[in-house]
């Protein structure tokens, strides 16, 4: 299964790209699944439900299955969290595997970047870096730059390295 990432600083807008290059990828044949860091605590499931109710009652994982798709929600309870390849061993194999997050794990990724939210550039530290998809012009960057606002150039570029590119554009 091929992993590429998107990666950048909170506000670059790597949820806007993704959710943008998936129908992009998907129309073009490519089977796709995502894994999502969160740095933050957060719930799949809405209090009250039962799913929940299971949870909060100390299950340590909860399936949700029903005629239209099935959710597995595993609950650390104190244990360290998995990292990227431990995660990807839990998924179902497809064509190319989209990673939101994880900037530090050694995986090929993009490099999601905005001047306007006041962070540095991440490539320089990071030898994984092979693009960077941004709103303006980046003299000086010795890497492709993408246009943020073109995920059909985003995808023909992750497909082409990928070694994808024989799905049409």
């Amino acid at each position: 299964m091929r992993i590429f990432g998107l990666a950048g600083w909170s506000g670059s807008g790597k949820t806007t790209l993704m959710t943008a290059l998936i129908p992009e990828l998907v129309g073009r044949g490519v089977t796709v699944s995502t894994i999502k860091h969160a740095h933050h605590d957060f719930d799949i499931d809405r209090p009250g439900k039962d799913s929940w109710r299971h949870r909060e009652a100390g299950a340590r994982e909860v399936m949700i299955s029903s005629s239209r798709r099935w959710a597995l929600i595993h609950e650390l309870r104190g244990m360290p969290e998995p990292g990227l390849d431990e995660l990807v061993e839990q998924m179902s194999p497809v064509d190319l595997l989209l990673v939101e997050g994880f900037k530090r794990h050694p995986h090929p990724k993009i490099e999601v970047y905005r001047r306007t939210i006041g962070m540095p550039l991440l490539y320089p530290g990071d030898p994984h870096v092979v693009a960077i998809a941004c709103d303006e012009r980046l003299p000086d960057v010795p890497l492709p730059c993408l246009p943020l606002g073109n995920p059909g150039a985003v995808a023909d570029f992750i497909l082409e390295h990928q070694g994808l590119a024989r799905w049409p554009s």
